[in-house]
């Protein structure tokens, strides 16, 4: 089992761990000593007892909080997933059927020879 060398609040602390979890005790410490240098910083020197209750305190407030906002997270996400799954399940409605008139040949041919005759005129006006 390791022994790894933390430091919290300028004091060092010799602490047992699993193979391969340093980095996680090195992560954890330095949160630690975050809290506790806010402490020393606020109170000034304090005994390590009580510097190390308050900074957990302080870490366990934040943990706290950052929990009841996952769970709130959660809570949402699975109001969204049971919407969700009743939008899929809910019957789709029937396409609805729209009707376009169809212009007969004979409009489009009339159509065509009034632009022609347009067109001579506007030519013959030009000359």
């Amino acid at each position: 089992m390791p022994e790894v060398e933390i430091e919290i609040g300028g004091r060092t602390f010799e602490v047992a761990c699993q193979e391969g979890e340093e980095h996680y005790l090195h992560a954890a410490a330095k949160m630690l000593d975050e809290e506790a240098s806010v402490l020393s910083a606020q109170i000034g020197r304090i005994p390590e007892s009580r510097m190390l209750l308050m900074a957990g305190l302080m870490l366990a407030d934040k943990t706290a909080g950052v929990q009841d906002k996952l769970r709130e997270a959660e809570d949402k996400m699975a109001e969204k997933e049971a919407e969700l799954g009743q939008l899929r399940n809910a019957p789709q409605p029937e396409p609805e059927r729209v009707e376009v008139a169809v212009i007969p040949d004979q409009v489009t041919e009339s159509l065509a020879e009034i632009a022609a005759r347009a067109e001579s005129l506007a030519d013959q006006i030009e000359r």
